[in-house]
């Protein structure tokens, strides 16, 4: 009786990290092998539902180019879902709100602003925006984060 029940709880645990592993959603990271913040914000995004797929890049600013992110939105990283850039250190709660936005080619947190997912330093934070870039080529404040 005791292998039966051990037997099931270990087909339920396999089960349900099979169901977690489904509903991850996906999303490319391209990065500068040296780049330790980016793996920073890679474990963010990992710690809040993403399935981050690393790719190391030896240029970043030709593949930048490529995805047309404009050089003032520009930060160390770019991430790319549902055919969306995700430039620099934007929160994954904006990730998210991104897949909804049909109105937007990506958005970005230029620079690497201090306290930003990835840029954590000893809970000091800049105050920082999230910036999108639309189809006509026109920068909108997509989310605002207050210093602290």
């Amino acid at each position: 009786m005791k292998n039966t029940v051990r037997l099931a709880l270990l087909s339920a645990l396999l089960t349900s990290s099979l169901a977690q592993a489904a509903d991850l959603i996906p999303i490319d990271v391209h990065r500068d092998a040296n780049c330790g913040c980016c793996k920073k914000w890679i474990s963010h995004l990992e710690s809040n539902g993403f399935k981050v797929n690393d790719h190391v890049e030896a240029d970043m600013s030709a593949l930048k180019q490529r995805l047309g992110v404009a050089p003032r939105l520009a930060s160390c990283h770019t991430g790319v879902i549902d055919g969306k850039f995700v430039e620099g250190h934007v929160p994954a709660e904006q990730v998210m709100a991104l897949r909804k936005r049909d109105d937007l080619l990506g958005i970005a947190a230029p620079g690497m602003p201090v306290g930003s997912p990835g840029m954590e330093m000893d809970g000091k934070s800049d105050a920082y925006q999230v910036i999108g870039l639309t189809r006509e080529g026109n920068d909108v404040v997509v989310a605002d984060y207050p210093a602290r």
